[in-house]
């Protein structure tokens, strides 16, 4: 039954495989037997690999590439193949969001929210999805197999619960509003799973979505957390490596059967 569940001697894609998910998703496959290949926007020295990933550096490799740059993902591909072959398994994790700590109008009301914030997160959460679909997933179509993990969000499900951000307003004087943005990229991703997986499902190349909740860090404010934790059932957010067991079904054959689908891992905060 465990070898259901192997990846062993795959090759794996991981884009944004250097932050906070991606760490996790690169170093768990990587423990796992998989070849790794992280598409970064930057260059890495190697002792930051070293720290990140002590012991694994032989099966993990950064390849510079934004998932913005069709061209540079179609170079960093070749250059992928070149060295180990056609990827197994693609992990379109790269993602950006408004930040709390940004100006104002990064979480401004929608009625004058600037279209610069809504075209660079739209660019790099469902554009950036589709250029490496388009780019590695027609590598693993002409290779005839293959799982594409498309990573999004319970907003990609529901829209985001602007009370949870009401004690901004309190406490600074401001209004913050969860943008627009975010929810309609991760939301897109959706039926581009759908679509895929569709499409590509003589050539035996899976595509499923995984619809991720809070995870914990140390970057949110108490008052958030609290509310947050009121609307979860199991009273917790996740931690950071609890979503590594769902990458890892459905980059093996455990979930041969699954495309086009939408997996929620979110504490139960979607089922209420």
């Amino acid at each position: 039954m465990t070898n259901l569940f192997s990846v062993e001697g795959r090759i794996a894609v991981v884009t944004g495989g250097l932050g906070q998910l991606g760490t996790q998703f690169s170093k768990s496959l990587a423990e796992a037997g998989a070849r790794v290949a992280i598409f970064s926007r930057r260059p890495v020295d190697q002792s930051v690999l070293d720290e990140k990933f002590p012991g694994l550096t032989g099966n993990i490799r950064v390849y510079v590439a934004s998932v913005t740059d069709k061209e540079a993902l179609q170079t960093a591909t070749d250059q992928l193949i070149a060295d180990w072959g056609v990827p197994h398994i693609l992990v379109n994790n790269a993602g950006i969001d408004s930040k709390p700590s940004g100006s104002a109008d990064q979480n401004s009301p929608f009625e004058v929210y600037p279209k610069k914030y809504w075209d660079e997160i739209i660019d790099t959460n469902l554009t950036g999805v589709m250029l490496c679909c388009q780019v590695i997933g027609s590598k693993m179509a002409d290779a005839g197999r293959g799982s594409i993990i498309n990573v999004g969000s319970i907003y990609g499900i529901v829209s985001p619960n602007q009370a949870l951000y009401a004690y901004r307003e309190a406490r600074d004087g401001e209004p913050f509003i969860k943008a627009v943005s975010y929810a309609a990229s991760k939301s897109g991703l959706v039926n581009l799973t759908r679509y895929l997986g569709t499409y590509w499902a003589k050539k035996k190349v899976r595509v499923n979505l995984i619809s991720f909740g809070g995870v914990k860090t140390a970057n949110f404010d108490r008052e958030f957390i609290e509310a947050f934790l009121e609307r979860v059932p199991m009273d917790r957010q996740a931690e950071i490596d609890e979503y590594n067991g769902v990458i890892q079904f459905l980059a093996s054959d455990a979930s041969s059967y699954m495309t086009g689908s939408n997996v929620v891992v979110d504490g139960g905060f979607t089922a209420w």
